[in-house]
């Protein structure tokens, strides 16, 4: 890694978004039951919000631009390299992180393969 991203990461790091912090909470808590959920950290020429490098998994926190069709783009061309390189990314919401925290370490549960994703019992 470069200085360059170093830093970048490092400034990244200390200043969260409050979806950020909340969630970093969340996962230090999986850290404990063995996972090694990193912030910030770097992927290739990417900084991913959360990652843990040895279940190949990105959570990806997305304010209000990522809705935006010009960071749609960018997002999906991140996630297609970062997928090509082995990595899961899944992404959540400031606001689902901040109201709905336990269905989104469902998903981050799910994700990690903890968890089975069961169909919804009120499906046809």
């Amino acid at each position: 890694m470069t200085n360059v991203a170093s830093e970048r990461a490092r400034s990244l790091r200390k200043d969260k978004t409050r979806a950020e912090r909340v969630l970093w909470r969340a996962l230090r808590e999986l850290n404990r039951q063995g996972f090694h959920f990193r912030q910030q950290a770097p992927v290739g020429h990417y900084i991913a919000d959360f990652c843990d490098h040895t279940a190949k998994l990105i959570i990806e926190v997305d304010g209000g631009q990522h809705g935006e069709d010009d960071q749609r783009r960018h997002d999906d061309k991140r996630t297609a390299w970062l997928t090509a390189e082995g990595y899961r990314v899944v992404r959540f919401w400031n606001n689902e992180i901040i109201t709905n925290l336990d269905g989104v370490l469902t998903g981050i549960q799910v994700a990690l393969g903890v968890l089975l994703d069961e169909p919804d019992e009120t499906s046809p």
